[in-house]
């Protein structure tokens, strides 16, 4: 009896996976393609009215002016996108999306381990290719993604991926490239429900904390110096931050903090810096710049978190920081950050609002990223040679309004755009339409 149990639990699981899973992936290119006609917004700062791209077995062979670029149309599928706008596939910095389902099912989220230092903790084999929720970003044009660990003070090692993949293994682009540290906050808020003052005071533990942090580093720099007769994988998995092959992403949002924090990466040899959300990046800008770390910036649809600042701070800060020479990208921090996710050309947009031009905010997104994430020889801008990740949207993407994905591609495989949301609006809006008065 307690067999057959067991069976029918599998069987009934087996069907919910099979009812949950995504649209199965694209099929690999095989014939050339060519989009005629559209603005071209390359992702490096240019644009090509009325453009012309071609591309072939999953590459950009050819871009440029329909006037000046020539095509063999009977050999290659054209899509005309007179009117139209073609974007490099939009990324996101700082995503969990892929570790977890259904926030409220403990079972489908594979977010963090327990402990504190987690360095060998890999991100990437437990990112779930069939995500309902990974496949709700391609219709807004967000076609890749860091798939990054949360938890403890050394949360592990991130990875890129692209969002059309059978399992982990088909998506991901890079592996293991960043170590993901925590900083400790030089503040702390007192807990309200226990009647202590709520307020910001300093963090009497700081000192302790980074020092712990410190030690940490130091053993692991030892240990890999050493003959490694035991092995011990936590501080075998950091040897790539002393050795230039993996960045250190820092999450730091105060001042000092991110000062403190980017002292100590230089202190241990590691050049390779980026801080993630950087709350108060813009006050340290210069020193960013000076030391060639760039930022994360924390999602920009967010009220401010101090009393004396402006209502439109979140908005102001890309702008900031790019002014100084500082290489940005965005990431959609904080509550409900995997939904939000599919926003990120919006928050892009935002940026627009308050003092960059539409190129810089697409650079954001793309380029930018791609450079942090170590994927810009071949994503995050179109130029010949580079991989076909693109998508055609109706009007301007970076707008709510008129960013309608039409076509996407991954790699110049054809996307499907159908997703759990966009069956179910067919399936109710059949329903209710043929409703008699």
């Amino acid at each position: 009896m307690k067999a057959l149990n067991k069976i029918n639990i599998i069987l009934v699981m087996l069907c919910v996976s099979l009812c949950i899973a995504q649209q199965t992936p694209a099929t690999k290119q095989t014939k050339d393609v060519a989009i005629v006609g559209a603005t071209l917004h390359l992702g490096n700062g240019n644009v090509i009215e009325n453009g012309i791209v071609v591309f072939g077995d999953g590459k950009i062979k050819s871009i440029g002016p329909e006037a000046s670029t020539s095509i063999t149309r009977e050999a290659m599928d054209i899509i005309d996108a007179k009117g139209k706008h073609v974007y490099p596939g939009f990324i996101v910095s700082n995503g969990t999306l892929g570790l977890v389902e259904v926030d409220a099912v403990k079972a489908s989220s594979d977010l963090s381990e327990m402990g504190t230092f987690n360095p060998h903790i890999r991100s990437i084999i437990a990112y779930n290719a069939e995500s309902k929720v990974v496949e709700s970003m391609r219709p807004n044009g967000v076609l890749l993604g860091q798939v990054v660990p949360r938890g403890g003070r050394i949360s592990g090692t991130s990875s890129v991926v692209q969002y059309d993949a059978w399992n982990w293994e088909d998506a991901v682009i890079k592996t293991d490239n960043g170590m993901h540290i925590n900083w400790p906050s030089s503040f702390s808020r007192g807990r309200w429900w226990l009647g202590e003052d709520p307020g910001l005071k300093p963090n009497k533990n700081y000192a302790k904390q980074v020092k712990e942090l410190t030690d940490y580093f130091n053993n692991a720099k030892s240990h890999n110096k050493g003959d490694k007769n035991e092995h011990h994988l936590p501080y075998e998995a950091m040897s790539g931050l002393f050795d230039g092959s993996k960045r250190i992403f820092i999450n730091a949002d105060d001042e000092k903090g991110i000062t403190d924090a980017v002292n100590f990466a230089k202190s241990q040899g590691i050049s390779n810096i980026t801080i993630v959300g950087g709350y108060q990046a813009s006050k340290v800008a210069n020193f960013l710049k000076q030391n060639n770390v760039s930022v994360m910036l924390q999602r920009v649809h967010t009220r401010p978190e101090l009393e004396d600042h402006d209502y439109d701070y979140t908005f102001k800060q890309a702008k900031a920081l790019v002014d100084a020479g500082v290489l940005v990208s965005l990431e959609p921090s904080g509550q409900m950050e995997r939904m939000n996710s599919r926003n990120l050309p919006f928050y892009a947009g935002t940026t627009v609002a308050y003092g960059l031009t539409k190129a810089q905010a697409l650079q954001l997104i793309t380029q930018n990223a791609a450079k942090i994430m170590g994927i810009d020889t071949m994503y995050g801008t179109l130029e010949v040679g580079k991989s076909a990740t693109l998508f055609i949207s109706e009007g301007d993407a970076l707008d709510m309004r008129t960013n309608l994905v039409s076509k996407a591609f991954i790699d110049g495989r054809d996307l499907s755009l159908e997703t759990h949301q966009t069956e179910l609006w067919k399936r109710y809006s059949e329903k209710y339409s043929n409703q008699q008065d």
